[in-house]
């Protein structure tokens, strides 16, 4: 499959307060995928590995990306975090029999 291109349109008074800062379309396009995957996985929309390929970042860096920008990677509630410890502790008591 290929690509699908996505545009935004901004008010060119606008565009020429942000260019004038050093910010070029590209750039302007680059950050507004990053911020938007951000939202996507926030909102459980996408999964990490989605959100990760529309930032256009790896998955390692969009990790860091959530990180700078207060977003938790894992968003477990009590039910699913106590599961994980109960797992977490039966694999322990396994691994030393």
């Amino acid at each position: 499959m290929g690509n699908v291109q996505a545009v935004i349109d901004l008010p060119e008074k606008l565009y020429l307060s942000l260019s004038a800062s050093g910010l070029t379309k590209e750039k302007i396009a680059r950050e507004s995928r990053k911020l938007f995957a951000l939202k996507c996985f926030k909102e459980k929309v996408l999964s990490l590995g989605r959100a990760s390929e529309l930032s256009g970042l790896s998955k390692w860096d969009f990790i860091e990306y959530l990180s700078d920008n207060g977003v938790p990677v894992v968003d477990y509630d009590q039910d699913e975090m106590k599961r994980e410890f109960e797992t977490a502790d039966n694999l322990s008591e396994r691994l030393k029999k």
